[in-house]
């Protein structure tokens, strides 16, 4: 940049668009003055955030998970304390797995190891997949986590959950 040039762009500071400004014309943020073409201004929210539309799926998924989780803290209390649950959309390898043609993980559980806690693990994608709408995704959710906790306490999973495989399809 030349010595006399005099282009500059300040966006930290309003004395620097007050000095940008006409003069004789009130400085005002890029949010006043941003309009669309047919001067209306910016528009709200579609749905206001307090309604569930307004959540995305991801969203909506981590909820049904801390959902399931909290269930199962009900039925099993200090217990399930030490288990970490961690929502990924998909699962390792997944290319591999789908050009095998071997099945696809809906989550997956890893022992707890020295300074480590155990996690069960949920995938997203794959478990909206399976549901297909045969399933509410909530309760396949909840059955993917009681399997994997099943596995890692060495129990049946209606030990676990005895509405464990409730809205199964036959």
């Amino acid at each position: 940049m030349s010595q006399g040039s005099s282009f500059r762009v300040r966006l930290d500071d309003e004395s620097s668009a007050a000095a940008a400004s006409s003069p004789g014309v009130p400085a005002r943020s890029f949010r006043q003055r941003r309009r669309n073409r047919h001067g209306r201004g910016l528009r709200g929210d579609v749905i206001p955030p307090h309604l569930a539309g307004a959540r995305t799926r991801a969203e909506r998924f981590d909820e049904w998970v801390l959902e399931s989780a909290q269930r199962l803290e009900r039925l099993w209390g200090e217990r399930i304390q030490t288990y970490q649950f961690v929502v990924e959309e998909i699962p390792p390898g997944l290319e591999e797995l789908a050009r095998s043609g071997g099945p696809i993980p809906l989550g997956a559980g890893t022992a707890s190891v020295p300074n480590r806690p155990a996690v069960i693990t949920i995938y997203r994608h794959a478990v909206e997949t399976a549901a297909r709408g045969l399933v509410p995704v909530s309760e396949l959710v909840h059955d993917v986590i009681v399997e994997q906790l099943a596995v890692l306490m060495g129990m049946d999973p209606e030990t676990v959950d005895p509405a464990y495989g409730r809205f199964r399809p036959l």
